[in-house]
């Protein structure tokens, strides 16, 4: 046999196709190397080019060979697309009507040998109409390959009604045969990987292929849902340009990018180097992927409300017309599921609403639901650029999003398709789908930065900050996408991200210094001698703070397990705890860094504060106070700061039972507490002794930095009316809590770490101190008040903090006698409040 598209090191000069003469294989050969060798036509034009050539050539065989009447020949698959490679199949179909078996059986042969003896492959069957049915109904591959069905030559009727009963079938049986076709997808997927993320990616089987793109065009034809259409059809033209070039360079019907023919593949196509080419194959896969993912959601969101509607017509009895039966629960300000997705609410206003992209994205992840791409293409278009730097409620939303687990993945892949990444972090785009060539690591540079988020998620209660951890983590290979060492450069760029996002210059220079340093601990744990003192100098003086060393700890584990599983190891990580005990001794205990939080004792602020002690002081109950919240001003600020939230004051005559019944009537209006404060507010001279009608002269001060879930805030009166009554009993705050959440139950959402409590042994004489970290959630300072109170201590101050979606609280406690308490009852007391929140 001849091959005729053998590989050629130079390429003859393109000379016009013509007209095949006749049948004759040689003609069509020399005609096929001349397109596929040639300069003038590449990508879709030549694979048009070669399917009409070969068209030609096949009509002609067919003509030649005195066929009989009521036969066809017909082009399914990619043939039938008209998207012949240099080494496609040829995916044919002999359509007859059953008559004279034997001179169609001789008319296969006439076509199918000249076919071989040129070293084409070949995919084919000879069947009647009734048995290509049958195929059909048996084979979900064979029904798609007819949806692409395209008459070459012979009886043009038998063609056409072939292809409408293959179309009629399809979506006569699409309900059944989609979820198989779903099936097929995630196999193939699971097989062959994502092609975003592969070194030698498959560019046909692999998820994000030419296979999937094969599947959305067959759900389209089904008319049950389609894909998105934007950037569909340039990603399937770029893979099959990539496996065009790949089949001239290789010679081979190969759809794997083997390493060893990148480079050659690269030139082919007119691209820089092989990089460049990878990040191209990647950016399709990307959109291919996320295509399909969108579009099986549909799938079944359609087949679902398919199953339902009879029954919903037999509750409704009729009557439900025009009704939406799927409800819309508010998630967020502006933000609400909806059909097992997170929608923009009728409400919102994008266009007045800069965080309104995150704050959808940070309730999407934490409720393990995907971004309606609805919504995407919505605030790409309508929401204007955040100011920079960003506002507090945009950086907490920010971290929220990136303390969500696995779940931020897809939120992050939907806002990546949406341009709202690059928009929010413009030096994203360095790194966006750049390969990795290292065999250690399973991602490329952005997802590897996106799943050392997710990983780091799982570690945020071993340190202080959790916010700076989850940050670090998506920063620390930000260099990556510059010339030189990426952990220099990647410094400079993490500095200039954080003072973009809003930290203040603490913690930006907390955030630069992990990343300079990522790969310090597991470098120097395992290539030099720790029982050198020289070793833990060197590490100790680039940390310089016990809380940058807790910081860098958990950002190490949680890069090396999202590089891949040889990256990390009980050895690795035994050595690397080694070190960080050792240099944490060196540096002699300084405390973890403080979260930066507004402080409640500004000095401005003092004679407000006496004055609301004095009137409750006065009344004997609760005063509060709203007003919205100033920075203290910076360089630069002017002098109008953003406000960074809603303040509320609660000055309460001291009692038992206050925390817990503040919390909880905050908890009851819907309420997030970002930051908070609880001390003893002293009195002015003469105001603070006992009398018979007030005894004892402390009032409780408690300073509230607080946000509304979805809604406006509510009024003051309405809180101290409630506060009021849950002071005296009257007001059942668990029953309300409890008959809200019936009424409107809370998605359970990602599942968070556990929460950590912990007696900080040292940090102060007066008191014990209380550490609880947990995943923020309503009503969780009203338990943590509650528990206390049932262990009959007594709290004299208490500081919380809300970093994204993690509470970082301390509790200064006494015991009754305003005593610390001893240190085995303190044990027990942390061991109850952690069980207690763990339930």
């Amino acid at each position: 046999m001849t091959t005729v598209d053998q590989h050629r090191s130079t390429p003859e000069p393109d000379e016009p196709d013509g007209p095949v003469p006749g049948p004759s294989p040689s003609g069509y050969a020399a005609a096929r190397v001349r397109l596929l060798h040639g300069r003038s036509r590449t990508g879709p034009e030549r694979r048009a080019a070669l399917s009409a050539l070969t068209d030609d050539w096949l009509a002609a065989l067919f003509q030649a060979a005195d066929a009989p009447r009521g036969v066809s020949l017909v082009a399914v698959g990619g043939y039938g697309r008209g998207e012949l490679s240099p080494r496609s199949d040829l995916d044919l179909l002999l359509l007859h009507d059953g008559g004279d078996r034997t001179r169609t059986a001789a008319l296969a042969d006439r076509l199918w040998y000249p076919v071989w003896d040129l070293g084409l492959a070949l995919d084919h069957s000879v069947r009647t109409p009734a048995e290509t049915r049958r195929a059909a109904t048996d084979d979900l591959k064979v029904q798609l390959g007819l949806l692409d069905a395209r008459h070459l030559a012979g009886d043009p009727a038998l063609t056409a009604a072939l292809r409408a009963t293959a179309l009629a079938d399809w979506r006569n049986l699409a309900p059944k045969r989609l979820p198989g076709l779903r099936d097929l997808c995630a196999e193939r997927a699971a097989r062959h990987g994502e092609l975003a993320h592969l070194l030698e990616p498959d560019l046909k089987e692999a998820r994000g292929g030419l296979r999937d793109a094969t599947a959305l065009a067959a759900v389209a034809a089904s008319w049950l849902a389609d894909a998105p259409r934007h950037g569909l059809a340039d990603a399937r033209r770029r893979l099959l340009d990539a496996r065009d070039a790949l089949h001239l360079t290789t010679g081979r019907a190969t759809d794997r990018l083997a390493l060893q023919e990148q480079d050659q593949v690269a030139a082919t196509l007119g691209l820089l180097d092989a990089d460049a080419l990878l990040r191209q194959v990647y950016e399709a896969g990307r959109v291919l992927a996320y295509a399909g993912e969108v579009t099986w959601r549909e799938v079944g969101r359609v087949l679902r409300a398919r199953a339902a509607r009879p029954r919903l017509r037999t509750v409704l009895g009729g009557r439900g017309r025009g009704t939406d039966p799927t409800p819309r629960t508010p998630l967020a300000e502006g933000v609400v599921e909806h059909d097992g997705e997170v929608s923009l609410a009728r409400s919102a206003r994008p266009e007045r609403d800069p965080v309104l992209p995150l704050r959808a994205a940070a309730a999407a992840a934490q409720a393990g639901l995907p971004l309606s791409p609805h919504a995407v293409r919505h605030l790409a278009r309508s929401t204007g650029p955040l100011p920079v730097p960003w506002p507090a409620e945009a950086r907490e939303q920010f971290v929220t999003l990136l303390g969500a687990g696995h779940p931020t993945v897809q939120v992050w892949e939907a806002l990546e398709a949406g341009g709202l990444i690059s928009r929010l972090l413009p030096d994203w785009e360095r790194v966006r789908c750049r390969p990795q060539r290292n065999a250690v690591h399973t991602w490329t540079v952005d997802r590897h930065l996106v799943e050392t988020a997710v990983r780091a998620a799982a570690l945020t209660r071993r340190v202080a900050r959790p916010d700076l951890l989850l940050v670090a983590a998506l920063l620390h290979d930000i260099g990556k996408g510059w010339p030189g060492d990426h952990a220099v450069t990647g410094a400079t760029i993490a500095r200039d991200t954080a003072a973009r996002i809003g930290f203040d210059a603490q913690d930006t220079a907390v955030l630069a210094t992990l990343v300079r340093h990522h790969l310090l601990l597991v470098d120097t744990a395992t290539r030099r001698d720790l029982d050198d003192p020289a070793t833990v100098a060197t590490v100790a003086g680039a940390v310089r703070t016990t809380g940058t060393l807790e910081l860098l700890h958990a950002l190490t584990e949680a890069d090396a397990l999202a590089t891949g599983p040889a990256a990390w190891s009980t050895w690795r990580g035994t050595l690397v705890t080694e070190l960080v005990r050792r240099v944490a001794d060196r540096l002699g205990g300084t405390p973890p860094a403080a979260p930066t939080v507004p402080s409640a004792v500004a000095a401005g602020e003092s004679a407000d504060h006496e004055r609301l002690a004095v009137e409750a002081h006065r009344t004997g109950g609760p005063v509060l106070a709203l007003r919205a919240q100033q920075p203290p001003p910076t360089p630069g600020d002017g002098d109008h700061p953003e406000p960074l939230g809603v303040e509320l004051l609660v000055a309460v005559p001291d009692r038992p039972g206050v925390l817990p019944a503040v919390a909880g009537v905050l908890a009851t209006h819907r309420l997030t507490v970002r930051a908070a404060e609880l001390r003893e507010q002293a009195l002015p001279t003469g105001l603070g002794g006992a009398s018979a009608d007030r005894p004892g002269g402390a009032v409780l001060l408690l300073d509230w930095r607080v946000a509304a879930q979805y809604g406006s805030l509510p009024q003051a009166a309405r809180l101290r009316a409630d506060l009021v009554r849950a002071l005296d009993g009257s007001l059942d705050i668990a029953a309300r809590l409890a008959e809200r959440d019936a009424a409107h139950p809370r998605r359970r959402g990602i599942e968070p770490p556990p929460p950590q409590v912990t007696v900080a042994g040292s940090a102060s004489r007066q008191a014990t101190v209380i550490e609880v970290r947990a995943q923020d959630a309503p009503g969780l300072l009203h338990r943590i008040g509650q528990a206390l109170e049932r262990a009959g201590v007594r709290v004299r101050s208490a500081h919380v903090s809300t970093l994204g979606a993690n509470a970082v609280d301390a509790f200064y406690v006494t015991d009754p006698a305003g005593a610390p308490l001893a240190a085995d009852r303190a044990a027990a007391l942390a061991r109850d409040l952690e069980s207690d929140l763990r339930g």
